[in-house]
């Protein structure tokens, strides 16, 4: 299984990081290891739109479009 090094952690970050750690009756690694998979497992903006582009199915809509449905959105 790969591992990650992580340098130059401020101590403050480190402390919080293990009492959390502690509070979850866990080692930091294993708090470590399920915190970074939580995060892996959340797609980010990027990943997001590029999944959105592959579909096709974008609606075209123009800037006009967007903010009069906003508006009639805020008016309900």
């Amino acid at each position: 299984m790969p591992n990650v090094l992580i340098r130059d952690l401020p101590p403050q970050v480190h402390a919080v990081l293990v009492r959390r750690a502690e509070q979850n009756g866990q080692s930091l690694q294993q708090y470590l290891t399920q915190e970074l998979t939580q995060l892996a497992r959340v797609k980010n903006n990027a990943e997001l739109m590029a999944e959105i582009d592959a579909r096709g199915d974008r609606l075209q809509l123009t800037a006009e479009e967007i903010v009069e449905a906003i508006r009639h959105g805020r008016s309900e």
